[in-house]
């Protein structure tokens, strides 16, 4: 037999032959290795293996270098435009070494990727420093193809050899992966750092975030990912270790993600993510406020909302603008409680807090930390984020959205849009309080707090007159004429005319009385005349529907389509009672809210989740699960992403899998998109060796034998082996 040596010198060194550098099987047969060897190295897993490996580096020789024969036939193969000769003197492992070098330093990305398959299959992994570059250099393509190369390629050297890469090569294909919108790749190769213990640097970790959010999917991923660094920061703080500190998420990153939550309307996610702050003691700065304003009204927190509203009220002028979103968050809060009275207060204190006298009151106050309560200031378990309203990230790499629709900032002012004022009309309307109505207007009126200015009242009236409230109209004109300052001739005659085209003479004559006594109507005009002439016919026909009539009609139409009122008040004390622990009046309070038909909503089943969760109580969420399936199958609730992931978590922690696949296969008909990474997470850290070596035949009960089939099909699901 020969020896692999021999075997190489054969191949290669036969000069008798004349073959020169011809195939390798073109070799065997001239010079009759077979018949030499004997064909009982075909059948000897050694030998095989040598064969193998031998026709491998053959292919790979013709790729790399140029053959030549010493025959009239001159034959070169190479894939490069720099053909190179095979020294005797150099190993293979060389040549291919040198060729992927050669690669890399030309940025060759197409070369290099051949010469490290080549080399790969004959030597394994090259050099940690050079393994390392060749994954940068592949993270530097804008390629989607050559990114999921370089992905694939890095999760399966963390699976063979963990210890191969570098951190910041990991990271740079994270960031790279980001910029190209694959959020997916990016996280998972955040994790797999994360599964080291490690966290980039909190800059490059933003960078790498500000890309993954812009998609939906990737604000549930980074979320989640936040989830899982709080959890190492808190478990290392907790143990005082040291470099705890490096894995501290900063408040860049809570932004990035937050806003991103609004943006996709994440309620639940949101709320979590807030929470995560206050646990992790993360500063929320002016920024951070205004976007956890957004979230706290999404979830319909309006407590948490006027506690930080004690605090916002003190800034100075200079962020007024700033804080714009946060008074039309609390001030949309305010009309979803259909709380008309909180609502005018909201707008009298916006009138009368920012200005520089009340600065210097409270000028003392904001150089202290100040803190505001998730559930409740008066509960010794509440959780407090810190907030530092006057501080603002001047490198903030993302400008919040402006979405505001009720407020804006104007003349350096906050003011009532048109919806905003059409909310109050309606609401003061529908509870017969227009004097009320007319004292607000008048003072916002006054202090120029509205898109309307100095015609506030004038724009008010009209509308109702457009709308055909003529009563409302008559009674808000005669508020207006008790202030000693009434309005023009021109809005009497508008409401005399439209009194007169729905055939209301008394209530005309009667307006024209008034108008004599103000001293308002010319005398040459008289109450026959009035009556034959249809007075000021042609100015009401030709009076367009004004913008603030726009938006009372729209308001009108929109009100059978918004939440009943009192779904709010219930969803605040269920959450109040969950964060205080008190399960069994959060239930009172949801059984309450079934008795008097006011549906449910996904905030008050997930606050229920999460009060249970906070007790251990895992089985009782499988009775709210059954009453949110009932909800969902009358179409009375859409279940979304957040409720059925809590539902999935939770489950997991209980060993519920019968529930966890059932969950699973009602987010797979509504095609919702799964982090199957944290659940696969979760399941390792709780029940990494449940049933891991019993067999269905050695089941002892059925009950047994179908949570066997639930869980071996949750590990497939999820890609456990």
């Amino acid at each position: 037999m020969l020896g692999f040596n021999e075997f190489r010198l054969y191949m290669f060194t036969d000069k008798a032959s004349g073959l020169g550098w011809a195939s390798p099987l073109r070799r065997w047969a001239k010079v009759g290795w077979v018949n030499q060897v004997g064909l009982a190295c075909f059948y000897s897993p050694i030998r095989n293996h040598i064969f193998r490996k031998v026709f491998c580096l053959g292919k790979i020789l013709q790729r790399h270098v140029c053959f030549e024969q010493h025959s009239p036939f001159l034959q070169k193969f190479s894939t490069s435009g720099n053909c190179e000769r095979l020294s005797w003197e150099r190993s293979t492992k060389d040549i291919l070494l040198g060729k992927l070098k050669f690669a890399l330093r030309n940025h060759q990305v197409h070369e290099a990727w051949e010469s490290f398959q080549d080399f790969r299959s004959l030597y394994g992994y090259p050099e940690v420093h050079l393994l390392n570059q060749f994954i940068v250099q592949l993270s530097y393509s804008s390629n989607h193809v050559w990114m999921r190369k370089a992905c694939d390629l890095v999760l399966q050297i963390v699976r063979e050899k963990s210890g191969l890469l570098h951190d910041d090569t990991l990271t740079k294909l994270a960031l790279s992966l980001a910029r190209l919108q694959m959020p997916s790749p990016a996280s998972a190769i955040l994790r797999l750092m994360l599964d080291k213990g490690c966290v980039p640097s909190m800059h490059l970790l933003s960078l790498v975030v500000f890309h993954i959010v812009k998609s939906e999917i990737g604000t549930h991923l980074s979320s989640n990912y936040l989830f899982q660094v709080c959890d190492l920061y808190n478990c290392l703080n907790d143990k005082k270790v040291h470099h705890a500190v490096t894995v501290k998420l900063d408040t860049l990153v809570f932004n990035l993600v937050l806003d991103a939550c609004v943006k996709f309307k994440l309620s639940l996610k949101g709320l979590r993510l807030i929470e995560l702050m206050s646990l992790t003691g993360t500063m929320a700065d002016a920024h951070s406020i205004v976007i956890i304003s957004q979230i706290l009204e999404m979830n319909g927190l309006r407590d948490e909302m006027q506690e930080l509203k004690d605090h916002i009220d003190r800034v100075s002028a200079a962020y007024v603008c700033h804080y714009c979103q946060f008074y039309d968050s609390l001030l949309s809060l305010h009309f979803k409680f259909n709380d008309i009275d909180a609502a005018a207060k909201l707008v009298l204190d916006m009138t009368s807090s920012h200005n520089c006298n009340v600065k210097k009151e409270y000028g003392k106050h904001l150089q202290n930390p100040c803190f505001i309560s998730i559930g409740s200031p008066n509960l010794r378990t509440a959780l407090k984020i810190h907030i530092e309203p006057e501080q603002m990230c001047k490198d903030f790499v993302l400008k919040v959205e402006s979405r505001q629709v009720l407020i804006f900032y104007r003349g350096g002012k906050l003011v009532l849009s048109n919806r905003a004022l059409a909310k109050f009309i309606s609401g003061y309307k529908k509870d017969g309080r227009i004097g009320e109505l007319s004292k607000l207007l008048l003072i916002i009126q006054g202090e120029l707090c509205s898109v309307a200015g100095s015609s506030l009242c004038f724009d008010v009236i009209s509308s109702c007159i457009q709308l055909g409230w003529l009563e409302c109209a008559h009674d808000i004109l005669d508020d207006i004429e008790v202030t000693g300052s009434p309005m023009g001739q021109d809005m009497y005659l508008l409401l005399v005319s439209a009194y007169q085209k729905q055939g209301l003479q008394r209530e005309a004559k009667a307006l024209l009385k008034q108008m004599k006594k103000v001293g308002l109507l010319d005398k040459a005009l008289s109450d026959d005349a009035t009556d034959k002439h249809n007075l000021c016919e042609e100015t009401l026909n030709s009076l367009g529907k004004t913008d603030l009539a726009i938006a009372l009609a729209q308001i009108l139409k929109d009100e059978d389509r918004t939440v009943f009122p009192l779904v709010y008040n219930f969803n605040s004390s269920i959450f109040f009672f969950c964060k205080a622990r008190m399960i069994e009046d959060a239930l009172k309070a949801y059984r309450r809210m079934l008795s008097v038909n006011v549906q449910p909503t996904s905030q008050t089943f997930a606050f229920l989740m999460c009060g249970y969760s906070s007790l251990g109580m895992f089985r009782e969420i499988t009775i709210l699960w059954g009453d949110i399936k009932r909800f969902m199958k009358s179409d009375n609730l859409v279940g979304n992403r957040d409720l059925y992931e809590l539902l999935l978590l939770n489950f997991l922690r209980g060993g519920y899998f019968e529930r966890v696949m059932e969950v699973i296969s009602h987010m797979r008909d509504h095609n919702m998109y799964a982090d199957k990474w944290i659940y696969k997470s979760e399941f390792l850290r709780l029940h990494k060796n449940l049933y891991r070596s019993l067999k269905a035949s050695n089941t002892r009960t059925e009950a047994q034998s179908k949570r066997l089939e639930h869980v071996q099909e949750f590990r497939k699901w999820v890609g456990i082996d």
